[in-house]
């Protein structure tokens, strides 16, 4: 029988279910090629508006998590996966993937490139010469099976029906949907297939939700068509009205990664790594509780066995191991600084996560779109947090440059993103939980 999209798409637009032989019906066809991008255009605006329920909403992440490949991985394995929605500064996968291996945890991390201002593991981890971020699905559970993890970039074939359906949303005003946005996260984890999935969902200026309110939201519903589709599942909600810790650049974020999984780095990457880490752990087994996760993991970072995993899985993927001795020499740098300093006394008050991304993206350091090329050296140093009490023509931040050009490009956006004042409010990294 021949699946009428015409009546599909008006049975969305006029507020009634589908059906999971429906939905099923309309992934198949898509992936079949029998229905144009302006069909599917049609129903994603209308889904947008009438929403989804958590039944269509289950039965349409399966039906796009089965469109192509699968990974299996017995259950007894208890594999976890992480996923963050993005944002500026944001290195914990770097730290996280080695970090719970030497805890004794397998873990697999599909991850794709930024696009934007928020910078992709994927392009961090590139900037380490040699490094193969392009696995085999075979290469790629082999690792895992070895070294306890692996990272490596998105393949194509799994969940293909999901990015046709992303690419049309990001054209079609329909990006902004929690079940379209949970829907799409969701089905590519379940085609890698992990035996649960930890979310960090960034909240602030910085981060696709802006507002706490539309984050739990979100938050809640990863838990609940995760928990649905047979998962154990984490949302935590974390800060990113300022960039995490105090670098922001690709081979930078690198440099900051390895001196966390030293025992050492800002305060603030280190204990959202470990509270990550320890919700990990949990939901693997590893630890009974929250609270011994956090004394395994911290363990971990201080006695070295964290660092000589990442180790590990950069030699496994055929990067340079000297990144781990000597950073500074192996990775890129740029060939320029520029300060920018306080006008006043008084304490930091705002240092705009949104504005910084923005500046680095043009530096060189970010996307517009997936076409272009980034420049992993350039960088934007952040020497004060909210909070920090300053001088007048103290340096607050350091620019990393190549060119003259995407200097004077930059500035606009780095000059705004700060202001001291007269008192500071410092908000809370870690938000909430959702379990």
């Amino acid at each position: 029988m021949t699946f009428n999209v015409i009546e599909f798409i008006e049975k969305k637009r006029d507020g009634l279910r589908h059906s999971e032989k429906e939905l099923q019906a309309f992934i198949n066809t898509v992936m079949l090629g029998g229905i144009p991008d302006y069909q599917i255009s049609a129903w994603l605006m209308a889904a947008f508006l009438n929403g989804l329920d958590d039944d269509e909403l289950m039965h349409f992440t399966q039906a796009l998590a089965h469109s192509g490949e699968t990974l299996n991985y017995p259950p007894e394995e208890r594999i976890i996966d992480k996923h963050s929605t993005g944002g500026v500064g944001d290195k914990t996968t770097l730290v996280l993937i080695p970090l719970v291996a030497a805890c004794g945890s397998r873990i697999s991390k599909l991850s794709g490139p930024g696009l934007g201002y928020t910078g992709g593991t994927i392009d961090k981890l590139e900037s380490i010469p040699g490094m193969n971020m392009h696995l085999t699905e075979t290469e790629f559970r082999d690792q895992v099976n070895s070294i306890g993890c692996a990272i490596s970039g998105h393949s194509h074939k799994l969940a293909p029906a999901e990015g046709k359906f992303y690419k049309l949303r990001d054209v079609t005003g329909t990006v902004p949907s929690i079940p379209l946005i949970t829907a799409s996260i969701v089905s590519k984890k379940l085609a890698g297939g992990a035996y649960g999935y930890l979310f960090d969902v960034k909240c602030g200026s910085g981060a696709f939700m802006k507002d706490i309110g539309e984050a739990r939201k979100l938050a809640q519903k990863l838990v609940d068509i995760s928990k649905k589709l047979g998962k154990v599942c984490v949302s935590v909600i974390t800060d990113m009205e300022q960039p995490l810790g105090e670098w922001v650049g690709n081979s930078a974020e690198v440099c900051e990664a390895i001196e966390v999984l030293s025992g050492k780095g800002p305060s603030d990457t280190r204990e959202l790594c470990l509270t990550l880490a320890a919700y990990m752990l949990n939901m693997s087994g590893r630890a009974n509780t929250f609270e011994e996760g956090l004394k395994i993991s911290s363990k971990a970072l201080d006695d070295g066995s964290a660092l000589k995993k990442f180790e590990e899985l950069i030699i496994a993927q055929k990067g340079d191991s000297a990144v781990i001795s000597e950073p500074e020499k192996v990775l890129p740098k740029a060939s320029s600084t520029y300060d920018i300093r306080s006008d006043r006394d008084g304490y930091l008050s705002k240092l705009d996560a949104l504005l910084v991304g923005e500046g680095l993206r043009a530096l060189g350091g970010g996307r517009l779109t997936q076409e272009d090329t980034i420049d992993p050296s350039v960088a934007i140093r952040l020497l004060h947090k909210v909070g920090d009490k300053m001088s007048e023509d103290d340096v607050l931040l350091k620019i990393y440059y190549n060119q003259e050009k995407q200097l004077r490009e930059s500035l606009p956006y780095v000059e705004k993103c700060w202001k001291v004042s007269d008192s500071a409010e410092i908000r809370k990294l870690i938000i909430d939980t959702v379990r």
